[in-house]
């Protein structure tokens, strides 16, 4: 089994991955116990004195102005996360749950907390264990951190409310620990705080999504070079030389992509109008331009995680000189930004490929396929309703891409007068991903049938590959009119579970 090593400096995309879909077990570092138990020696020092200090002695938010006397303290921990724990709506995936607990656990490992060794070992064995709270959809403004779903996160480590266990049943959170052999934590100066304040939900979400465009980048490059193929595109404005004269890194990356694909091809280039095109239409010409532009904003998007993955977010932090001050780290603004820039690529890599689609069923642009790719036009209505399904989600994918993250609203009397809405941008880009990958999907399902009509030409050996791979799992291809849901579900499985991809890569190598 594999196992996470958390030490004060953070986390690994990997990581978080291993642990929120996997069954990495995680382990605290020697190093990482040292530290906490360092920065739990502030905080002791601190509330034995008698000047207010903010997450220690006082209140939080708009409440910090009034000064806790030592005997309240345990309740005023206890009551932040009952409070706090306040969401409402549908039960948010488990492995967004378990990506946020992993991530708050990442920050309390750092040293810069105060929390005791204790907290941080409940965590780790609550984790451990696949005991996961119970967290609703609404609950984050995105700034003071996601504050209701780490707040039901911190019920559980209390031994309160209610999370689902390894079996998938959810039961009271106390049961649960009880059956496992944890014991609740009672919270002490600082921890209900500290368990509260963080960006890890956003960033989970975040990372998660990185990983799954990732796949889907590829998976496009794939699907754009069956439908050049199918529509006997040139792939001559695939070569390296007019990429390089434009710069842009994740572009290049894209058309090298597809140029492999298509290697030892015979459909492209065979242009059977009586007046052969000199250009092919944008959206298959243009496609390394725009998937490649989407390549780039996920580099960046990648950078932007990495950065946040290394940092201890919470307020007020714990420096190693002793100072604990307030500060505005928690804000999901840069989070927000680029989960936000990741709905916009989403939602154009899923146009153009809709716009490709379309050209293969229209019999005036496809270039002597028939009218839908049907059996019998007009008998046969082919996947003429498979495209309006893709357009349906295309049309979703542009909603989803209006962004979050200027949609301000100010709360806690004022105290929170502009906060990131980072949460809603990473829930709307987690729908945003699984329509591309449908999208794509139906791009496939269209380009193979139509690849599989050019009679008598011969595809390259990847795309060959991967029409291969397909119909072994059960997709089925040209004939009349069927029960077309299933294929399509088919397909989005196909695409998201990486098997394009492993299909192409069988003939091409690895692409990037």
């Amino acid at each position: 089994m594999h196992t996470v090593v958390l030490g004060t400096s953070g986390t690994t995309a990997q990581d978080v991955i291993a642990v929120a879909r996997g069954a990495a077990r995680i382990e605290l570092s020697e190093e990482a116990l040292a530290a906490v138990t360092a920065s739990r020696a502030f905080i002791d020092e601190l509330a034995a004195k008698p000047d207010p200090v903010y997450g220690v002695s006082t209140g939080f938010g708009a409440l910090a102005v009034r000064h806790i006397s030592p005997e309240l303290r345990v309740q005023l921990q206890r009551n932040i996360v009952r409070s706090h724990a306040a969401g409402m709506g549908p039960r948010v995936e488990r492995e967004v749950v378990r990506a946020l607990m992993f991530l708050r656990l990442k920050t309390l490992a750092s040293g810069h907390t105060g929390v005791r060794p204790l907290v941080v070992e409940t965590m780790t064995a609550i984790l451990n264990a696949g005991i996961t709270p119970v967290v609703h959809e609404y609950g984050s403004l995105g700034c003071s951190g996601d504050l209701a779903p780490l707040s039901h996160c911190a019920l559980t480590l209390m031994g309160e409310g209610d999370a689902e266990g390894p079996d998938g049943v959810v039961r009271p959170a106390g049961e649960l620990l009880a059956a496992h052999g944890i014991e609740p934590v009672e919270l002490r100066e600082k921890e209900g705080l500290a368990l509260l304040n963080g960006t890890d939900g956003m960033l989970g979400m975040l990372v998660m999504a990185c990983a799954d465009l990732a796949r889907l980048f590829t998976s496009a490059d794939i699907t754009a070079a069956l439908s050049l193929e199918a529509l006997l595109g040139t792939d001559k404005v695939l070569a390296p030389e007019l990429h390089a004269i434009r710069p842009h890194p994740g572009q290049a990356a894209s058309a090298a992509n597809m140029h492999k694909v298509l290697a030892g091809s015979e459909l492209t280039g065979h242009h059977q109008d009586d007046a052969p095109r000199v250009q092919d239409a944008y959206s298959i010409r243009c496609a390394p331009q725009v998937a490649g532009a989407g390549r780039d904003t996920l580099a960046h998007a990648r950078l932007v995680a990495d950065r946040e993955l290394a940092a201890a977010v919470d307020n007020p932090v714990v420096l190693p000189d002793g100072r604990v001050e307030s500060n505005g780290n928690f804000h999901g603004a840069p989070v927000a930004y680029v989960l936000d820039f990741l709905a916009i690529a989403a939602a154009d890599l899923g146009s153009i490929a809709e716009r490709r689609t379309d050209r293969l069923l229209d019999k005036n642009r496809s270039h002597g396929l028939p009218a839908f790719l049907a059996g019998d036009p007009g008998v046969d209505s082919g996947l003429m309703i498979a495209q309006y399904t893709q357009a349906a989600l295309v049309s979703e994918l542009k909603r989803l891409a209006a962004p979050a993250s200027v949609d301000s609203i100010p709360s806690s009397a004022m105290q929170e007068d502009h906060v990131s809405m980072g949460w809603s941008a990473a829930r709307k880009l987690r729908t945003a991903v699984d329509n591309l990958t449908r999208v794509v999907a139906v791009e496939l399902f269209a380009a193979t049938r139509a690849v599989e009509l050019r009679e008598g030409l011969t595809p390259a050996p990847a795309t060959r590959a991967v029409l291969d791979a397909v119909r072994a799992a059960g997709i089925q291809g040209p004939g009349e009119d069927r029960f077309l849901a299933p294929d399509l579900e088919a397909a989005y499985a196909f695409v998201r579970d990486g098997k394009l991809v492993a299909a192409a890569e069988a003939v091409t190598g690895e692409l990037a």
